[in-house]
Parts: structure tokens; C-alpha cells; sequence
């Protein structure tokens, strides 16, 4: 840890803090949905289908901010992803009607999460340490982004129960702006090409394409997006249903953040002694096991909170396993955009997680086939990560020849 910190304590701290406020003001979005759609007299909906399409503009937009900031470095991607979303967090706060909502909450943010997110920040951090180092790297800056969740959560609710939603989403937008003299501190240049492996955009694209782990990986990734979406706006208002108080769900999603942190930073320090796929396989198997419990038993507060702890553990688990296979299997050259395609199928799935969650709801009254179809995709996922190796692609195998 003493040495990692010497070779890029900055780059690794400034991500982490970008990281952690990015991905925590994003993980409380859930809890806006009652206090919104109670206000408007809209149904779930609506503000399902406003955040169905921030992770659709996000996964769409994240391969052009990732080649962008593989080409000519991450500050100026992360610095428009920032003003983007600061300024959606602000449009958000003044929204009253459909496309008001879907274009602050669903567009600028989706855009302004491209800039500022995973994909763009690990490939800062992949290119900052050696590749011994690069599993446990990309887990700590994953478990900040956790932190973050876990401590963000309850300060927005905080906020909304003192200003009301409206002005929660203004101090909001002001937290996102601090984002912009952070970039400072990612001390990021492309990487400099290593003979015999320069290759163009197009060329990249190729070799990827013609991959199947990069398939595996990706459609592996769909099912991680649906369901932490799915899971992020409806669990509070399914706990309700279940006549639980609502502080329960949001200290639910607090325990996701809280027990992330340690789910992210365990992942990446087996990335680094263990097989990356199988290790995704694995979480994808508990995940199946873990949602089925909580279906099968009676929901109480302490079944809620024990699920929250469970599937806080497997949150984000697979970011530093998933972007981390990519970098062994094409180098860290094109990582930030090939990490980005990788997440757009995260974010399709995150798209269907959250919009069905709404749309199976309005219709039935109920979740219950969205939790079986969650169930459904976790075996799938595992069956798409195991056959994926560990094998650099020849190119890279040559030059290291």
C-alpha cells in the first residue's frame, strides 16, 4: 500500500474524491421519486423512465468521453463531465413536467456521468500505476466511489427533509461543481505507445470486436446494470409497499454504499492473485442466492438490512474485476474507451432495470417479476464470465516477446 501511494498517491486520491461525489449525489436519485411524483401527481413511472434514460445517455456517451480521454487525457473530459452534471443537478431542481424531467435528470446528468465516472477515472488510475498494482488500484478508487454512496445518502435525505427536494437538488448541484477543481490533481497523459502496438480507433475497435471474452465481458456487465439500477430506485418505495417505514430503504441503500466500500477493495485485492472472470462468476452466483433469500423470507426491518449489508458486498465488486480483465486483455492504451463500451452495455441493462421497474409496477402493482428476472440474469452472467482468459491478445504477447 506504502509503495502504490508513492507511485500515484495524487492521481489515486483525486480520483477517489471525484469518484465519491460523482457516484454518491447519483446513488440518492431514488430517493427523489415519492417526493416528486407525489408533488406532480405522476406515476413511478415517469421519474423511472427520467433515470432509465440518464444511465442510457451515460452508457452511450462513455465510449466517446473514454476515447477522448485516452487521446489527449482525462482533465478536460472530466472537466466538461463536471460543469454537465453540476448544471443537471440544477436544471433537476426546477423540473415540472416529463421532458423537463428526462432532459436534467436524464440527459445532461447521463452526459455529465460519462466525464466524470468509472470508465474515465479507472483509465486515469490504470495508467498511473504498473500492472501488478492495477487490480488493487482500480479497487480502492471504486470502494471511495462507495464511501461516497454511503456517506452521500443520508445527507441528501437530510437535505430533502430540511429544504425539500427542490433545494436538496441545488445544494447538490453545488457539490458536483467541486468536482472541477479536483481535476487538477489527475495528472493524466496518454500513454505512450510501445513499438509495434500503436494502433488507431479503428484498429482498437477491431481487435475487440473480434474477441469474444470482450462480448462475455460486456453482456456479463448488462446484467450488473440492471440490476444495481433496478435496486437503487425501487427498493425504497418496494420496502414501502411492504409497510416498512421509508428511512428503511434509505438506510438500506446506506448499507449498500457503506458495505461497498469493502465489497470493492476485496475484489481488487483478489484481482490481483486470482482469476478475474471466475472471481465475476462468483458474484454473479451470490447475487442469485442472495436476492432469492430475500424474496423467500418474510420482509422485516432486519431482512431488509441484512440484504442491504449482502448485496453491498457484490455492489460494484465486478468494476475493478471487469475494466481490470480489459486492461490484460488489450493493454491500458485504449482503456478508457474500450472500458466504455464495456459499460455501455452496463448502462442498457441499467436503462431496462429502472424503466421496467416502473413500467411492471404501474401495470401489476407489484416487483415481484422484476426480482425473477434479476434471479434469471445472475446465472446467465455467471455462465457468460466463466470461460473468459486471462490472455493478453498476441499483439502484446509480441511486443512483451
Amino acid at each position: 500500500m506504502t509503495s502504490l501511494w508513492r507511485s500515484c498517491g495524487w492521481v489515486l486520491l483525486g480520483s477517489a474524491l471525484i469518484l465519491a461525489l460523482s457516484l454518491g449525489i447519483r446513488h440518492g436519485f431514488g430517493l427523489f421519486l415519492a417526493p416528486m411524483s407525489a408533488q406532480f401527481g405522476w406515476g413511478r413511472e415517469l421519474f423511472a423512465f427520467a433515470i432509465a434514460l440518464q444511465n442510457l445517455m451515460w452508457g452511450l456517451a462513455q465510449p466517446f468521453a473514454g476515447a477522448l480521454a485516452d487521446r489527449f487525457g482525462a482533465r478536460r473530459t472530466v472537466l466538461t463531465g463536471g460543469v454537465l452534471y453540476a448544471a443537471g443537478l440544477l436544471l433537476m431542481s426546477q423540473a415540472d413536467s416529463a421532458w423537463s424531467l428526462s432532459l436534467s435528470a436524464g440527459i445532461l446528468i447521463g452526459i455529465g456521468l460519462s466525464g466524470t465516472s468509472f470508465s474515465v477515472i479507472l483509465g486515469v488510475v490504470g495508467r498511473a500505476v504498473p500492472a501488478e498494482k492495477r487490480s488493487m488500484a482500480m479497487g480502492i478508487a471504486a470502494a471511495a466511489g462507495s464511501f461516497g454512496q454511503f456517506a452521500m445518502l443520508p445527507g441528501t435525505l437530510g437535505l430533502i427533509s430540511w429544504l425539500g427536494w427542490s433545494g436538496a437538488l441545488l445544494v447538490l448541484g453545488l457539490l458536483a461543481a467541486l468536482i472541477l477543481p479536483l481535476v487538477a490533481m489527475l495528472r493524466d497523459q496518454p500513454s505512450p505507445a510501445v513499438a509495434g502496438t500503436e494502433q488507431t480507433l479503428k484498429e482498437a475497435l477491431k481487435e475487440a470486436s473480434s474477441h469474444s471474452g470482450f462480448w462475455l465481458l460486456s453482456l456479463g456487465f448488462f446484467v450488473c446494470g440492471f440490476q444495481v439500477v433496478f435496486i437503487g430506485v425501487h427498493l425504497p418505495s418496494y420496502l414501502v409497499d411492504q409497510h416498512l417505514p421509508a428511512v428503511v430503504g434509505t438506510t438500506v441503500l446506506a448499507l449498500v454504499g457503506l458495505f461497498n466500500v469493502f465489497g470493492t477493495y476485496i475484489a481488487g485485492w483478489l484481482g490481483g492473485r486470482r482469476s478475474k472472470p471466475r472471481l465475476l462468476a462468483g458474484l454473479y452466483l451470490l447475487r442469485a442466492v442472495v436476492i432469492s433469500l430475500f424474496l423467500w423470507a418474510p420482509v422485516t426491518v432486519t431482512s431488509a438490512y441484512l440484504f442491504g449489508i449482502a448485496m453491498g458486498l457484490l455492489w460494484l465488486s465486478t468494476v475493478p474485476l471487469t475494466n481490470g480483465t480489459v486492461a490484460t486483455l488489450f493493454g491500458v492504451r485504449n482503456l478508457s474507451m474500450l472500458g466504455g463500451i464495456v459499460f455501455l452495455f452496463h448502462q442498457l441493462g441499467a436503462f431496462l432495470g429502472g424503466w421496467l421497474g416502473g413500467v411492471v409496477y404501474d401495470h401489476t402493482g407489484s416487483y415481484t417479476l422484476i426480482w425473477q428476472i434479476s434471479i434469471a440474469l445472475s446465472l446467465i452472467a455467471a455462465v457468460l464470465n466463466w470461460p473468459v482468459r486471462e490472455h493478453p491478445v498476441a499483439r502484446l504477447q509480441m511486443a512483451a516477446a
